[in-house]
């Protein structure tokens, strides 16, 4: 059956946003085609075997889930699920010369002796205690937000009804209400990692952009936690893929589109397919799974400037894993969590200070864990019964800039850095517990911001196509105009028909889904 020369939507860009955008018009009854301009769908929620000969299936860029509602798993009748971790982070370090550490999670008791034994006493755990009740709160407030039209600041203030909190979370830099409640420099470091993840900030950064991805971090699902994909990333997608083909949407690769045009009624999209030529299709809808750069260069409009990634993704095989230091914590427990390295406050900022003045960290900072503990439905059964182990690395401050000169050595030079501030920690060495591959050559390799840039197009390998933004309109932005309902749905680009639908979007970033369904919605209230 050959394609219509028209449909109701169009969508550019085969990530899980335009995945879920497909999925929910073509379930409404619209004709949908969805162009991807890589052999396969996805984006960076996908799953690959990335060392040869081995079956090891890993979530090679994004991994973990927490900002996806239940509202869409439920809408598009998906099969996936998640699996929670019942420790939620380990931090070790050295105090009075000994190796310890602090070990979050399993249950509240064993969290307070944790922080005892680093501390000293109960302070510390009490204002861990006071400050999550509080980002809790906010979490319940906020998140169910994030599918219905974009409040405004007053209103969204409204619903969190907390002075204290919406200070610390929206007005002040997060430093001060760290500084404020904490005392002990790791405790205070662990707090301030999420505020870090993919965005190049300091603690007392006067943009806020630090406060907008901490608070992505804490509120994801109402509860902040980060859960597990069983089977991996590329589970979702692969889900979402199947309920929107289910649905009766086109979902075409190997397609590259090249222009939009749009009068604001009716779109037109050309595309490209291989060396077949150039083609144009039509459509009342457009929807834009791309970043905002790729946008403006479809319209031909003047794309940007691209706010840069800066991590260090590293995905490793173990054949077992490492013994830890600190013998008082099982290393299954340690690394089922988020593994903390080099993440104390004072750590912290050296390496952004470094950094910005353009020179790798010298002791970069970085969060691991082990996607296998939760879930080993990703190794194959002899994997398993060997005891053989996956390492998710997340390495902070390693923008861009540090690797336009010479991409390969700096990257080499950080990896092995960063590899030597996990050592510090180990009672052996991770290179002696790495898998080979079919070849022989250890199982690890390294992703920069620059390969994300190259090999899924954001702009300076930024994950979350730019600077986050906080999930309200300002109270004087109009919610019609040329934009029409796309800015009721924080979705708006200068033409009403076109549709950010992407990370870029307001209330974007992360693997949620949330800019695919708010876009969707945009369109079918048109």
């Amino acid at each position: 059956m050959s394609d219509p020369a028209a449909y109701d939507a169009v969508i550019v860009g085969g990530g899980h946003n335009g995945l879920v955008a497909a999925a929910y018009l073509a379930r409404a009854g619209c004709s949908v085609l969805l162009l991807e301009r890589l052999a396969g769908t996805g984006g960076a929620a996908v799953s690959s075997r990335p060392f040869p000969g081995v079956d090891a299936r890993l979530s090679r860029y994004s991994y973990l889930v927490s900002l996806l509602p239940k509202k869409i798993v439920r809408d598009l009748d998906l099969d996936f699920r998640v699996r929670t971790r019942t420790i939620s982070s380990y931090t070790p370090t050295e105090r009075a010369g000994r190796p310890t550490g602090l070990l979050v999670g399993g249950g509240e008791a064993r969290t307070r002796r944790a922080f005892a034994r680093l501390t000293g006493g109960e302070r510390e755990y009490d204002a861990w205690r006071d400050f999550y009740a509080m980002t809790g709160q906010v979490a319940r407030s906020v998140f169910p937000t994030l599918t219905e039209p974009l409040p405004g600041r007053a209103e969204l203030r409204a619903r969190v009804d907390d002075a204290t909190a919406w200070r610390a979370l929206f007005e002040e830099p997060l430093g001060t209400a760290i500084e404020e409640r904490f005392a002990d420099d790791l405790v205070r470091g662990v707090v301030l990692t999420d505020a870090l993840i993919g965005t190049f900030a300091d603690a007392h950064d006067p943009s806020l952009r630090q406060n907008r991805c901490f608070l992505y971090h804490v509120i994801g699902g109402g509860t902040g936690d980060w859960n597990v994909p069983v089977g991996g990333m590329g589970a979702l997608t692969g889900a979402i893929a199947d309920s929107a083909r289910a649905a009766g949407a086109r979902l075409r690769t190997g397609c590259e589109a090249t222009r939009i045009d749009s009068d604001g009624l009716r779109a037109a999209v050309t595309y490209r397919e291989g060396d077949r030529g150039e083609r144009t299709v039509d459509a009342r809808h457009v929807l834009v799974n791309a970043s905002p750069q790729a946008l403006a260069t479809l319209l031909g409009d003047e794309p940007p400037e691209p706010a840069e990634g800066a991590q260090l993704k590293v995905n490793m095989l173990l054949k077992r894993l490492p013994r830890l230091r600190d013998t008082s914590v099982d290393p299954r427990e340690a690394f089922a969590g988020t593994f903390h390295i080099a993440e104390g406050y004072e750590e912290l900022a050296t390496a952004y200070a470094q950094a910005a003045a353009g020179a790798p960290p010298a002791a970069p900072p970085c969060e691991i864990y082990c996607h296998s503990l939760t879930d080993p439905t990703i190794l194959a059964p002899d994997l398993v019964e060997d005891g053989y182990q996956t390492l998710t690395l997340f390495g902070l401050h390693t923008p861009a800039q540090l690797f336009a000169d010479d991409h390969d050595a700096v990257r080499d030079d950080l990896l092995k850095s960063t590899l030597a501030q996990l050592d510090k920690h180990l009672a052996e060495p991770i290179a002696d517990c790495l898998a080979p591959d079919a070849e022989g050559r250890p199982c690890i390799e390294a992703r920069t911001p620059l390969d994300l840039q190259r090999d899924l197009r954001l702009p300076g390998g930024n994950i979350f196509h730019g600077d986050l933004a906080f999930p309200y309109a300002e109270d004087t932005e109009a919610a019609g105009g040329a934009e029409g309902g796309g800015a009721r749905w924080g979705v708006a680009t200068r033409h009403a028909n076109v549709l950010l639908c992407g990370a870029g979007a307001v209330r974007g970033g992360g693997v949620s889904g949330i800019p695919g369904h708010n876009a969707a919605m945009a369109a079918l209230g048109e």
